[in-house]
């Protein structure tokens, strides 16, 4: 940035300055306090600097903040003076003409009133993006979509394999109660089932089940007693040869379906198709080969998050020729949102106090057929998240075995669960993103191991206006 000249016949005491952005991008535009965040200044490319776009903008003395606007993503020049505020980081400008020169003086130039400007920018360009701005013609939209099916349909299942880790497989004759504490042991939601009779995998054990079994003996109880239900088996729960299964059936609650699975040749849009259709988290990736006689090999779980990541890695470099990453996820039919803010078309989203009673949340994540829900104050900004897999915390010790669902709260059963995660994976529970961010970053994001949603937030006061989920995006990525 820099100054160009004195402004002829303009305001007293303005300057003409230089503002340019060195970091590439489709669309570029720029606003500040100096324009009171009133407007979206478009940025021109530089000839021959494909990457550089300039601007030249009057600006009055004083202290000044500036962002740039790129591809729909509010950035900063690092190369530049920045500060961090509550709003994020802005980059700052000084011009004084005179020593004594008090910013005070200047109309608008408070900074409390620039900062609520920005964050009323922040939601109009939202709007100008969606009408405009940013948007794709249906036939860019559908490039898009092609060239990432393309590059789906062209890799196999063998290109999310590890080089190295474990897989845990659960023998359908152990009683449910161990096999849910080996689950909270081992830090997983999912384990698929073997059968050794008859010499193959026949299903999974998930936290849905748990959830399952744990509403019903808390809510209704049952005739079986502490021993019964120590020795009840995984099998005589999956086969629908129980008291439990029976007490499902009655209330027309979705029982375990068969065996959802992969083979390592299946490309990876049958995979995340496979995953889409049936409402599962992962399907285990299992080689049978009839042709020896040995058992089925079961080399890994693919789960919707690793092919994500293959996408990224694919497409890192070349991001930009994808029109339709670049659009904020606020302008993108994607996410359940809350009803003032997303389409009146969308899902609803779903939230609850931390004073709600565990069996409330339970029963949401069943009826809303949802894998978690965002837990907010009073002021609906976000405190935590609620996940199906948490419940696996209850196995530890056999909490379940001494715990009222209706009495205890969902904040109470964080709690237990804070000693079973690691640091890193108690950071990855409530990720955020805002609605201004491009669908590029939030891909980026939710590549992450262990990251299957975002919450979308209010800048600021995290006030929660949606979520968005690996299954919501490829809904999209896939039309």
């Amino acid at each position: 940035m820099e100054t160009v000249r004195e402004a002829g016949g303009g305001i007293a005491g303005t300057v003409l300055m230089r503002f340019v952005w060195t970091h590439g991008g489709r669309n570029v535009f720029l606003s500040g306090s100096f324009n009171r965040w009133g407007e979206l200044i478009p940025m021109s490319p530089v000839e021959g600097c494909p990457n550089v776009f300039q601007a030249i903008y009057g600006i009055t003395h004083g202290n000044h903040q500036y962002k740039f606007l790129v591809d729909g993503e509010w950035r900063h020049d690092e190369l530049q003076p920045y500060t961090t505020t509550e709003y994020g980081i802005l980059n700052t400008v000084q011009y004084n003409m005179e020593a004594n020169f008090n910013p005070e003086m200047i109309p608008g130039s408070s900074m409390e009133l620039d900062n609520e400007a920005f964050t009323r920018l922040v939601s109009v360009s939202d709007g100008t993006l969606t009408s405009g701005v940013l948007s794709i013609s249906e036939a860019d939209l559908q490039v898009s979509r092609h060239r990432i099916s393309v590059f789906l349909t062209t890799n196999t299942a063998y290109e999310l394999l590890p080089k190295s880790g474990k897989v845990v497989a659960l023998d359908v004759d152990l009683p449910v109660k161990q096999a849910f504490h080996i689950l909270f042991e081992q830090g997983i939601p999912i384990a698929p089932l073997w059968d050794f009779s008859r010499g193959q995998f026949v299903g999974v054990l998930s936290a849905l089940d748990f959830i399952l079994i744990l509403r019903e003996l808390g809510n209704n109880g049952s005739n079986l007693t502490e021993e019964e239900l120590d020795t009840h088996t995984i099998s005589a729960w999956k086969e629908g040869k129980s008291y439990l299964n029976r007490q499902i059936d009655e209330h027309d609650l979705a029982l375990p379906r068969h065996l959802i699975h992969a083979g390592p040749l299946d490309n990876l849009k049958e995979v995340a198709l496979r995953i889409l259709q049936n409402e599962v988290a992962t399907v285990p990736i299992i080689h049978s080969s009839s042709e020896d006689g040995s058992f089925p090999q079961l080399l890994h779980l693919a789960s919707l998050s690793g092919i994500l990541k293959c996408i990224c890695r694919y497409f890192r470099h070349c991001a930009g020729t994808l029109p339709m990453l670049q659009l904020p996820i606020g302008a993108i039919p994607v996410g359940s949102w809350v009803p003032s803010i997303g389409e009146p078309s969308g899902r609803p989203l779903a939230m609850l106090r931390p004073s709600a009673s565990l069996s409330s949340a339970l029963n949401l994540l069943l009826q809303a057929r949802v894998s978690s829900i965002p837990i907010v104050d009073e002021n609906d900004s976000l405190v935590d998240i609620y996940c199906r897999s948490d419940i696996t915390a209850l196995a530890k010790d056999k909490i379940y075995t001494r715990i009222n669902l209706n009495e205890m709260t969902i904040n109470q059963a964080l709690q237990l669960g804070q000693d079973a995660y690691s640091y890193e994976l108690r950071s990855q529970r409530c990720q955020m993103c805002l609605r201004s961010d491009t669908l590029h970053k939030v891909m980026e994001r939710l590549a992450n191991p262990g990251v299957r949603r975002l919450v979308i937030v209010e800048a600021g006061s995290k006030r929660v206006e949606g979520i968005v989920t690996l299954s919501d995006i490829f809904r999209f990525l896939l039309g």
